[in-house]
């Protein structure tokens, strides 16, 4: 089996989608983005198909395809690009896995199914076991975001055992606020090395306290830097610092909660601060109001988040400190 070329850890960024206004994925500027994300960023792991890259809303050839995309264009200049191969059906979920291996992915990730779902830790590890087993040199992560599946089934439970079921299985991206889950996870299976990356970037402090390893987020893509400055902070056990980002990072994520923050909001942001279109969503989600980026900007400003670093098509273009 195969291993990645080193651990999972760091940031990790939940990569948007780019479409065009009628609904199409915008290919051409995928390039730019990996760009974007490693130098403005200090971004060099992706997590490509997942909530934020709206991949459950894509068809399987739109996944292939963008998947194909962020692969070639992030070679040579991303340490590794990890494939949300998830879906409903076993045989579309084990398609994209076999894809993501054979295009040159470092790793694979899947939620549980959701419609029809697994009622127990083992029903899930043997949907699990039989996507992994579509790329068996890929390690394979489980993406557990019981809000949004509705499958509760505590990660913790899950990780017990896990690699004598799925031999390739490497770690977790945890998106759930329950810290007692996550600190048990990390608690028994120190002597493994899995990768424990925490996935709700308000609270990623506090992952990191409890023992994660690196943290998977759509806020990476354009608060990575200041993001980052936490993660440094926090590695030379400067905690005074760290809170300081952390909460410095919240004032923002905290203002744009209440103003109704989703993906369609992430792609508003992520479009203002790099000058790079995103475009609307795919529906059912509705494109971001006007006012919600003008607010978003106004406070990312009023932060010092934002800076103009140059003038692109006769407007100026931001950067996210």
């Amino acid at each position: 089996m195969a291993f990645p070329k080193k651990k999972l850890q760091g940031l990790v960024a939940a990569t948007i989608t780019p479409m065009t206004e009628n609904g199409e994925i915008n290919f051409s500027v995928i390039g730019q983005y990996v760009d974007y994300l490693v130098k403005e960023q200090g971004v060099k792991n992706i997590f490509v198909n997942g909530t934020t890259g709206e991949g459950l809303s894509l068809s399987v050839s739109e996944r292939r395809q963008v998947a194909e995309e962020w692969v070639t264009q992030g070679r040579n200049k991303l340490d590794q690009v990890v494939i949300h191969v998830g879906a409903l059906s076993l045989k579309e979920s084990q398609e994209l896995a076999q894809h993501a291996a054979e295009i040159g992915a470092d790793g694979i990730a899947v939620i549980a199914p959701f419609f029809l779902k697994p009622w127990n830790k083992d029903v899930l590890i043997n949907f699990l076991k039989e996507v992994a087993a579509s790329a068996p040199a890929l390690p394979f992560y489980y993406y557990h975001i019981p809000a949004l599946t509705g499958v509760k089934i505590r990660a913790e439970e899950l990780l017990d055992g896990i690699q004598d079921k799925i031999p390739t299985f490497q770690g977790l991206k945890f998106s759930d606020t329950d810290l007692l889950d996550f600190g048990q996870c990390v608690d028994q299976n120190h002597h493994r090395q899995f990768s424990l990356l925490f996935g709700v970037d308000e609270q990623l402090l506090s992952g990191l306290v409890m023992g994660a390893t690196g943290a998977v987020g759509s806020t990476y893509n354009y608060l990575g830097k200041k993001t980052n400055q936490m993660l440094e902070a926090f590695e030379r056990k400067d905690f005074s610092s760290a809170l300081n980002y952390q909460f410095c990072i919240q004032r923002f994520i905290n203002f744009v909660v209440k103003l109704g923050f989703g993906v369609s909001q992430t792609k508003a942001i992520m479009t203002l601060v790099s000058g790079i279109p995103m475009g609307p969503p795919r529906l059912p989600l509705q494109k971001a109001t006007r006012e919600f980026t003008d607010n978003a900007e106004a406070k990312l400003k009023s932060l010092d988040f934002l800076s103009f670093t140059g003038v692109k098509d006769g407007k100026p273009v931001a950067s996210a400190y």
